[in-house]
């Protein structure tokens, strides 16, 4: 989700492009409570229902604005197409454990994952790209590593579902950064390249009995079709936010979605959030605060020498 903005032209455009980008957060936020609603679909075929409405979504929103030709531009080329591949496996995997953890009753954790992947981006940032930290930005990596180790400790085990989250996500964003494409098209393409496997999928699912749209009630059926929009409208609201307001403020606005996600499993799905496990996300907070506030003075200090 760190798609870098450019300046924006008007205080109109600033505030569409704040809107729209904030609508894409809440959107991500609020999508528990969408899964929540399909629990009684088993968790793939929750997945390969996603990947197939958002593929035709997708593909149907480029047809009617006449860019179809945009997707076929970047499955041509050899290299965009294994880009893109690897993408849409990462994304493919981001989306399988996240259903999986929210029908199982651990958003909590699914959270923290949202929670730790800008951190961990950054990691990307100095260990592929070999970009440099400054004092506070490695203070923030740091104590975010030692939330981790607490909460493998406090609990017995390391935080899988909130790394695998965190790391895929992490490795879907660097790859997309290499890859010349916009991003309605090239979720298109992404979830064109994996199709086959999920319609296959499915397919089988229908022939052995075993399928939602054989078996499920009408309102089931209803909201997996609806996982189309579910899935590409936010990022287009992203996309689009992300070009018309500052950085900064995509830093900022990126954590409404884990935010709201937390208050969701604890409040709406009744989750427990022990004492210990409310002191590792502490932990991750104040590392949040030391990277946005170092980030925050660094954009103004340089607004103030302009």
């Amino acid at each position: 989700m760190n798609a870098r903005a450019t300046a924006p032209s008007t205080s109109q455009d600033y505030g569409r492009g704040l809107a729209a980008a904030s609508i894409a957060f809440f959107a991500w936020g609020l999508l528990p409570l969408y899964l929540k609603a399909l629990q009684a679909v088993p968790v793939l075929q929750v997945t390969a229902h996603r990947m197939m409405w958002g593929c035709l979504f997708a593909i149907g929103w480029l047809a009617v604005r006449g860019e179809l030709g945009q997707v076929g531009a970047a499955l041509a080329d050899p290299k965009r197409r294994l880009r893109l591949l690897a993408t849409a496996v990462f994304i493919s995997t981001n989306w399988l454990v996240y259903v999986w953890a929210i029908i199982n009753d651990r958003a909590v954790e699914a959270s923290l994952g949202y929670f730790i992947n800008p951190l961990l981006n950054v990691l990307m940032g100095v260990f592929v790209l070999s970009e440099r930290l400054n004092r506070a930005q490695w203070t923030a990596v740091g104590i975010a590593a030692v939330s981790v180790v607490y909460l493998t400790w406090s609990v017995g085990h390391p935080p899988w579902i909130a790394l695998i989250l965190a790391f895929s996500f992490c490795m879907y964003g660097l790859l997309r950064k290499v890859v010349t494409v916009e991003a309605l098209p090239g979720f298109a393409a992404e979830t064109l390249l994996v199709l086959p496997i999920g319609v296959g999928y499915l397919l089988w699912c229908e022939a052995t009995g075993v399928g939602a749209l054989g078996n499920a009630s009408l309102g089931t059926n209803l909201l997996l079709a609806l996982g189309g929009p579910v899935t590409a409208l936010p990022l287009v609201l992203f996309a689009y936010g992300a070009r018309r307001i500052p950085y900064s403020t995509v830093g900022l606005l990126q954590y409404i979605g884990p935010t709201i996600q937390l208050i969701l499993a604890v409040f709406a799905f009744h989750e427990p959030f022990e004492r210990s496990r409310a002191l590792g996300f502490a932990l991750i907070w104040l590392a949040i605060a030391i990277y946005l506030g170092d980030g925050l003075w660094r954009a103004r200090k340089t607004r103030m020498l302009q």
